[in-house]
């Protein structure tokens, strides 16, 4: 079990240079923050009742903490969701819904129809680790960022593969600054079901559970062993994360979340608005001394519906900094909790790679309501990328031959009706349309009538062309905006920054002598002292916009 460990963790892409113990810092006044979050992953935790996997490190968080059992994604793909989660808000209401907007070498299935860019977001939006930052945390990312855009310096102290809250600073000379830290697990992606093939397995593909919509076949078999192997790796990397905690003396000190990013990576999962597509465990361990309105006991389950769009938000209650009113999120625990808890959950599903597709959901945590705004199009999407695991390649090959059943070809169905209403309780596979039936005319009406209230407040730029929305956000261009450069007013031994740019974020270094400065702080309106031999470097960046070029004052 040690080898496993070391080797997921050095596969993870996690810096085995981080296990050597630091300086035992005092009880800090504001909460440590800690996100663990996987990809591409299910239901597949023994605390939340898989029984062909051991996940000990899970089960024992969930043990000290709370199982959330309705935690949906706004999207069943990563870069829309992502981007969700960074801002509190809706992607298809900030333009960040097509899967995906930039391209580049980490993402070698370069398939989008669409030149790269990075959406242009509205005036008010940020990410909001920028709002932890201004409030004193050290906020890191290792290492998987996949926003839809690119962020401005001031998101994070520290976002790559070695980012850890061990490298945060004092804060005096006693006090330890706080952190808020994501470490992003990608050995659960739906591409280690191809490139992890030469691993042995940790579960036997005949003791899997093979869904009604797959053919049961020795590759099927195998690759949802291989997935179920790769969620027990996972495990013992979040057990390393969480022995470095207790090493430092944190783990009492610091709230832990757990989650993945939307729901498995294997066929008909992935990119997909079905539950299966959209919910995702999630664990949170809230120590005693932390312990805050919303706060259930150890072990419990909570059944609140959340969203993807209430994470930052909460994160933002619990460290007690104030949320943003623009954030379309709601707190579901700390001192800003929404005094009335969620009725409803709402996600879509846009643009993936080359093949285009506008559908809505909304669901009440039993029934969905999904509108399709393409019926013309078919329910499966030929994307190259997804080819690459084996059992889609069988599967095709079985469609091609004739020899799948009535639920397996469901998929392969070349339109959609208008619109679907399933019952997920009797029917988690969702495939029996309950639109026309009589007794299910209220529910209809209801979520209908939700969907198009919601469709009315945040907007849908789904809407539109996504050529047309590209050259909305560019002003009419044909490319993306550069922020006004900064300017700089000196008054003595103070400085003043200002940019003219609605909607920039402003970063500086501020060099003191010789003195090295690692990352930009987040400039939040306030006078800057400047002395003798001092340098301040100063850059703006609004969301979508090219960053403006740097400005350097000496003193």
């Amino acid at each position: 079990m040690h080898k496993i460990v070391v080797i997921a963790l050095v596969l993870s892409g996690l810096s085995v240079s981080f296990l050597k113990r630091p300086l035992v810092p005092p009880v800090p006044v504001q909460p440590n923050i800690l996100w663990i979050t996987c990809e591409d992953m299910s239901y597949h935790l023994a605390c939340f009742g898989d029984t062909e996997v051991k996940t000990p490190n899970l089960d024992q968080l969930a043990a000290e903490g709370v199982r959330y059992s309705h935690v949906y994604s706004t999207a069943g793909v990563c870069a829309p969701s992502r981007s969700s989660i960074i801002t509190g808000m809706y992607q298809s209401s900030i333009g960040t819904m097509h899967m995906r907007t930039l391209q580049g070498d980490s993402y070698p299935h370069k398939s989008s129809p669409m030149k790269s860019y990075s959406a242009v977001l509205p005036e008010p939006v940020r990410c909001f680790p920028e709002f932890l930052r201004k409030a004193g945390y050290y906020c890191t990312n290792n290492s998987k960022e996949d926003y839809q855009f690119v962020p401005p310096v001031t998101v994070w102290d520290e976002s790559s593969r070695k980012a850890h809250w061990r490298s945060r600073p004092r804060r005096g000379d006693e006090d330890w600054k706080p952190f808020f830290s994501i470490f992003n697990l990608m050995i659960t992606h739906e591409s280690q079901l191809w490139t992890r093939e030469n691993e042995p397995l940790l579960v036997r593909p005949e003791d899997v559970i093979v869904p009604a919509y797959y053919p049961d076949t020795k590759t099927v078999r195998h690759d949802i062993a291989r997935n179920l192997s790769n969620v027990m790796r996972m495990d013992s990397i979040v057990g390393t994360l969480i022995k470095q905690l207790k090493d430092d003396g944190l783990y009492d000190n610091t709230i832990i979340f757990f989650y993945s990013d939307h729901g498995d990576g294997l066929p008909f999962v992935k990119r997909e608005v079905y539950g299966r597509g959209l919910r995702v465990p999630m664990i949170v361990r809230i120590p005693e001394k932390f312990k805050v309105r919303g706060s259930k006991p150890a072990g419990s389950i909570d059944n609140q519906l959340v969203s993807f769009v209430d994470l930052g938000p909460t994160v933002l209650s619990l460290a007690n900094t104030p949320i943003p009113a623009y954030i379309q999120g709601q707190a579901f625990l700390g001192e800003q909790q929404a005094k009335t808890p969620r009725k409803y959950i709402f996600a879509g599903r846009d643009r993936m790679d080359t093949e285009l597709d506008r559908v809505r959901t909304v669901g009440d945590g039993r029934y969905k309501y999904y509108r399709n705004f393409m019926p013309e199009k078919p329910y499966y999407q030929n994307i190259g990328y997804r080819q690459s695991i084996p059992m889609m390649q069988e599967i095709l090959q079985l469609r091609d031959a004739g020899k799948l059943n009535a639920t397996q070809m469901l998929w392969f169905r070349k339109t959609k009706l208008a619109e679907e209403l399933c019952d997920t309780q009797t029917d988690p596979d969702e495939f029996t349309n309950l639109v026309n039936k009589p007794a299910y005319k209220a529910k209809l009406q209801e979520l209908r009538s939700q969907m198009d209230a919601w469709l009315r407040k945040v907007g849908d730029k789904g809407a539109m062309p996504e050529a047309g929305m590209l050259e909305q956000m560019w002003n009419g261009g044909s490319e993306p905006p550069k922020t006004a450069d900064p300017a700089l007013v000196v008054a003595g031994n103070t400085v003043s920054i200002r940019c003219a740019t609605p909607g920039a974020s402003v970063g500086y270094k501020l060099k003191h002598g010789a003195e090295p400065v690692k990352s930009w702080q987040v400039y939040g309106g306030e006078k800057l002292a400047i002395q003798p031999g001092d340098s301040l470097t100063v850059v703006a960046q609004r969301i979508g916009y090219l960053p403006s070029k740097e400005v350097t004052v000496k003193k």
